[in-house]
């Protein structure tokens, strides 16, 4: 007991509240970044990640304005509430980011992602593969006697459901873009 009579800890607004509020739980967010198109402006974000031993699990970049120079990168990463708050921070300290959002927080967003598969299949495997690739609406975009080549488009649950169903008739390999994210709405 302190001299005000005042357990620490007793309450979460209290001075002398010492118990940690750090969580341990992992998440995953998708973070949209927009910046200036100039080299090593690509090698800069990625290395705010490598340097602090933060995981990128998904990495798209593409030039969203041809007149204004500017790029989009969607990343996919998981971390704690703590982390991620500090890889947001630290992005926008880059002097070539002009705008970091964190989809995940700020409301409903669309994610996609494209990817290519090549399944190897003769006869009954050939005809599942086919039936399946259907199912999914995925495209047929190249096609030999002995192999496809799907196109299919989608979240990425949707692609690793598709691609797990494949694998016991004949997936050979697989292409994918990572994803692609924008808010919805206004």
């Amino acid at each position: 007991m302190s001299a005000l009579k005042i357990k620490k800890g007793s309450s979460k607004h209290s001075a002398y509240n010492l118990r940690p509020n750090f969580s341990d739980v992992q998440e995953t967010h998708t973070i949209a970044v927009l910046v200036e198109n100039e080299p090593g402006v690509l090698a800069r974000v990625i290395g705010l990640f490598s340097g602090r031993g933060y995981n990128i699990d998904s990495l798209t970049v593409a030039e969203v304005d041809h007149e204004g120079h500017l790029s989009r990168i969607t990343i996919v990463t998981s971390g704690t509430p703590q982390v991620i708050n500090q890889i947001k921070a630290q992005l926008g300290r880059i002097v070539s980011v002009r705008d970091v959002h964190d989809l995940t927080v700020e409301g409903k967003s669309v994610e996609r992602e494209l990817a290519l598969l090549k399944v190897s299949g003769t006869g009954d495997k050939r005809v599942e593969a086919l039936r399946l690739a259907d199912i999914f609406r995925a495209n047929v975009v190249d096609s030999t006697l002995e192999s496809f080549v799907f196109q299919l488009t989608g979240t990425p649950d949707k692609i690793d459901a598709f691609a797990d169903l494949m694998r016991p008739l004949g997936l050979i390999e697989i292409a994918r873009t990572g994803v692609a994210a924008l808010a919805r709405g206004a």
